[in-house]
């Protein structure tokens, strides 16, 4: 299965969660609201989840394999990480502070 496309749909500064991505796979399925979080060990992605009743967030979609799964998330923050740069870039190009 390919990756085709990465886009990150919204990017924040505040807080743990630093983006929220869409990725589309085969130019035939798209996941949304993946999301980039940082932790105390860096960056990481998180998938697509739901609340359950009893307070636990279960994932929606996921990789069934870690070798799926560490390609996805490498795709995916080296995508963050362009954009983050581009960003930066943008805003001290106006003069701007970007955390």
């Amino acid at each position: 299965m390919d990756i085709t496309s990465i886009t990150i749909r919204k990017m924040g500064s505040e807080g743990k969660m630093k983006a929220i991505v869409s990725v589309t796979f085969d130019n035939s399925f798209v996941v949304h609201d993946i999301k980039v979080i940082e932790g105390t060990n860096g960056y990481f992605i998180a998938m697509p989840s739901r609340k359950t009743q009893d307070g636990e967030f279960k994932d929606i979609v996921h990789p069934i394999n870690s070798e799926f799964r560490d390609r996805l998330s490498g795709e995916v923050l080296k995508k963050y990480y362009e954009a983050l740069e581009l960003a930066q870039a943008q805003a001290a190009e106006n003069g701007e502070a970007l955390d």
